[in-house]
């Protein structure tokens, strides 16, 4: 079940299967709930800490997270990946797609700074 960090973020804590599809889904289906005029989607970070493999349901799972938070105008940031894990994405190419953090600390700083950003640009 994802976490709720604060009110616009939200961390996933990811397994090996078949946790990691459940996960991935339901923070799917949380940002796709979400309709306009209520509350803002929130942003999602990935803890892929305990993952050990990546098949290609769990990338097209990550794509389509992906797009679906561009969509709601928030970030999807991925942290902690293994060195398997961080290989995946560079031989795919989605190390240019995805926001990567080396750790869950760094990530939640990222999602804040950008989001503080996004808001003054608002303004």
């Amino acid at each position: 079940m994802p976490t709720d960090w604060s009110d616009n973020v939200v961390i996933g804590e990811l397994g090996d299967e078949p946790l990691l599809g459940e996960e991935l889904a339901s923070i799917f289906q949380r940002l796709k709930s979400v309709q306009g005029g209520g509350a803002p989607a929130p942003h999602v970070v990935l803890n892929f800490s305990s993952v050990t493999y990546l098949n290609s349901s769990h990338l097209a799972q990550l794509l389509r997270l992906n797009r679906l938070a561009q969509e709601r105008g928030r970030l999807l940031m991925l942290c902690a990946l293994a060195d398997t894990i961080w290989s995946v994405m560079l031989m795919t190419g989605l190390d240019r797609v995805f926001r990567v953090a080396p750790d869950m600390m760094t990530a939640l700083a990222s999602v804040q700074l950008a989001d503080e950003k996004r808001s003054a640009a608002d303004a």
